[in-house]
């Protein structure tokens, strides 16, 4: 028997057929493609990832 499928079998996952798997998957990017910040991009209010500003005082 073959180890990984019977790895698989034993920890009781469900196997789906892969054009299942990326049927879902696409449907899923779709779905929150909206919320990805890698296609709309960050607000700049809330960018946790911008330059941080000089003090004003100096």
């Amino acid at each position: 028997m073959d180890l990984a499928v019977s790895s698989m079998s034993g920890a009781h996952v469900p196997l789906f057929q892969v054009s299942q798997a990326a049927a879902e998957l696409q449907q899923y990017c779709m779905q929150n493609a909206c919320k990805d910040a890698l296609l709309v991009g960050v607000p700049a209010g809330s960018n946790p990832f911008r330059e941080p500003r000089s003090c004003a005082l100096l």
